[in-house]
């Protein structure tokens, strides 16, 4: 299986243009899931971007599960770009559905000085909570769900490790919805 990335732009009026399609595309994405294909995913607090991951056999899949979710086929989602992981690092647990926007987290990109030690520093911060799941793309370019609203700390939980430049973090909130 291959991890992969979406990137999901949306419509200028997004909220207005998936209301009407929001049940059945959290039902396929449940679904989806259930089935071990989407790690997780949630939009961007303002709405203007959704980041998506997908658990998927070949790249040619990208495009239906995109293109026939109900927010795509609506015009609600205007575009994707998908990037693959060469190395995942797997949540520990599905979390439960949180449709309020109160499970913020911090997506955190970069590149890692040392990919192997980036790895484990991953794996580490996993297991002490502060990572959701993330890895890392072509070239060492990391990103990281991490479990913390404040980007400025989900960038030092790398930093300190030794294995990411400070400088060369940069981290954006995310609503952690599955």
């Amino acid at each position: 299986m291959i991890v992969f990335h979406l990137a999901i732009s949306t419509a200028d009026d997004y909220v207005a243009k998936r209301e009407p399609h929001r049940r059945a595309h959290l039902e396929r994405l449940q679904a989806l899931r259930a089935a071990g294909i989407v790690v997780g995913g949630g939009p961007a607090p303002d709405g203007r971007r959704v980041d998506i991951f997908y658990r998927l056999q070949q790249p040619a899949q990208i495009t239906n599960v995109i293109e026939e979710d109900p927010y795509f086929l609506a015009g609600a989602w205007t575009g994707y770009t998908p990037q693959s992981f060469t190395h995942f690092v797997e949540p520990w647990e599905q979390v439960p559905l949180v449709l309020d926007g109160s499970r913020v987290a911090s997506l955190v990109e970069g590149p890692a000085a040392d990919e192997d030690m980036a790895q484990f520093a991953l794996i580490e911060a996993r297991g002490a909570g502060r990572l959701a799941f993330g890895g890392f793309f072509a070239g060492a370019r990391t990103l990281a769900v991490m479990k913390t609203p404040r980007g400025d700390e989900a960038v030092s939980w790398l930093a300190e490790t030794g294995f990411w430049k400070k400088d060369g973090l940069t981290a954006r909130s995310w609503l952690h919805v599955l």
